[in-house]
């Protein structure tokens, strides 16, 4: 269950930084395509480090929220990063 919450975060989190970000927008399909990718991994990323946010992956309210932290932050932190290679790669 928590990684669907972490799927839809980044999926959420890919479209917002789309919205806030225009020049880095992929438009909202592959905002959400990448934005769901990041928010598989946003979590991965963030235990590999030892920064993990909320319980062991529960359905506790500490673990759900950091279970959303993680899956939108990561979702936009990717977008932004796909974004940049394509401005990059298009020059």
């Amino acid at each position: 269950m928590g990684f669907i919450i972490q799927l839809i975060a980044g999926a959420i989190g890919g479209n917002a930084a789309g919205m806030a970000l225009k020049k880095y927008s992929l438009g909202t399909l592959w905002n959400s395509v990448v934005g769901i990718v990041g928010g598989g991994l946003g979590s991965q990323v963030l235990g590999m480090f030892g920064l993990a946010i909320g319980g062991g992956g529960g359905l506790d309210i500490a673990s759900i929220v950091g279970q959303i932290l993680s899956g939108g932050v990561g979702g936009g932190i990717l977008l932004v990063i796909v974004g940049v290679v394509k401005k990059m790669l298009n020059k």
